[in-house]
């Protein structure tokens, strides 16, 4: 067997369009696993490194870190396929440990394992959420209430992989394919899986068995995501909140429910732009005053190597404020955005509430043609209110 995560180099080598190498979903893991243990259920041996075919026809090879062959009782198979009794009653697994490349990818390391059991002739690939992967408990993801939480991609090269092995050794393709992944449970809870109603453990993602470091695609599907479920749940409201503070500064002024938070962070554009394919009624927008102060400027990602406070622009709205120009310049000189509005503040000038303002015109503006209303709260870093637009829209 070869070394765990020791996916082929050189085919990883062929899909880097930058300095960042590139990694795999949980998805394509799922996927090498599965193809390696219907193979073993059927031939006795494990392929080992394992080729997948991804969507957009990459083949990349994924060692196996984990195999095991038994019979229906859990006994190790060590003759092959062993008798036609053993045959039918038999399991193997197969293991991949997910390699995220150069991602901050949270599952980077987990092993994926995939069991495969003989189905009922007619069944297909059945699928079961095994220890570590999550069921869907809410409406509005793309399954339905009660399925194992593998997305429709995944399970889509899973039904490839099956009917490819079957093809090649002969059999039936009727199997059923239990997704599992260790510590899968304990890692869930760093992702917005649980307030998503994906309870017990990971979803099984990707939609191209690719990992784009830094693409933060991830995050910007768990926005999307929440609102769906959000409006799945009937919510009219529901708040993009840059941080946990911000979250807890939301829920104290408006009572939201924990189904109608979107865990925004930098990604505005992206509440902004999905809220006006998929509109609610209402939205908060609420966020350190530094962040909103990007997005009044009319920046889409707050993050801070994609965009910078720019105090020229806060002195411009302290002088409609009322500044004069000795305090602009104090506005324009000042270390932080957080400086600056705690100089309007002492001198009256209600830069928190121009900076929310024109915030909540930059999300109108991508907004337009939709039915949202828009307010906004600027908060400061122990989460006290310095600014408030009140809801604006059609």
């Amino acid at each position: 067997m070869a070394p765990a995560g020791a996916a082929a180099g050189g085919r990883a080598g062929q899909l880097k369009s930058s300095g960042l190498r590139p990694g795999w979903t949980t998805g394509a893991c799922a996927t090498a696993a599965t193809k390696a243990a219907y193979t073993a259920l059927l031939t006795g041996d494990f392929p080992d490194p394992v080729t997948i075919t991804l969507p957009k026809g990459q083949q990349p090879a994924f060692a196996l870190a984990a195999e095991e062959l038994t019979d229906g009782r859990g006994e190790e198979l060590t003759d092959g396929r062993a008798d036609a009794r053993a045959e039918e009653t038999a399991a193997a697994m197969a293991g991949v440990v997910k390699d995220a490349g150069d991602d901050p990818d949270v599952t980077h390391g987990a092993l994926i394992r995939s069991t495969v059991r003989a189905g009922e002739p007619g069944t297909g690939v059945v699928f079961r959420a095994g220890p570590g992967v999550g069921t869907v408990t809410k409406a509005g993801l793309p399954l339905p209430v009660g399925e194992p939480a593998i997305n429709p991609v995944p399970r889509q090269m899973i039904r490839d992989a099956v009917a490819e092995v079957a093809a090649a050794h002969g059999g039936s393709g009727d199997v059923v394919v239990e997704i599992s992944v260790d510590h899968g449970e304990e890692i869930a809870r760093s992702t917005w899986n649980p307030r998503l109603g994906i309870l017990g453990g990971l979803s099984i993602l990707g939609t191209t068995g690719i990992v784009v470091p830094y693409s933060c695609s991830a995050w910007i599907d768990s926005i999307r995501r929440g609102v769906d479920v959000a409006r799945a749940a009937g919510r009219t409201h529901v708040a993009g909140c840059t941080g946990s503070t911000s979250e807890k500064v939301a829920v104290a002024v408006h009572g939201l429910p924990e189904d109608a938070l979107l865990d925004m962070g930098d990604f505005a554009g992206a509440v902004l732009k999905y809220l006006k394919r998929h509109p609610v009624a209402r939205l908060t927008i609420a966020g350190g005053f530094a962040k909103l102060s990007k997005l009044a400027a009319g920046h889409l990602d707050l993050h801070s190597a994609r965009s910078q406070v720019d105090k020229g622009y806060l002195a411009g709205l302290a002088r409609r404020g009322g500044a004069d120009e000795e305090l602009a310049r104090a506005v324009a000189e000042a270390n932080t955005g957080l400086e600056a509005v705690q100089l309007c503040r002492a001198a009256g000038v209600p830069l928190g509430d121009l900076v929310a303002e024109a915030a909540r015109a930059t999300a109108l503006g991508v907004l337009l043609g939709s039915p949202v209303a828009v307010d906004v709260i600027c908060i400061d870093r122990a989460g006290t209110i310095v600014g408030r637009a009140e809801p604006l829209g059609l």
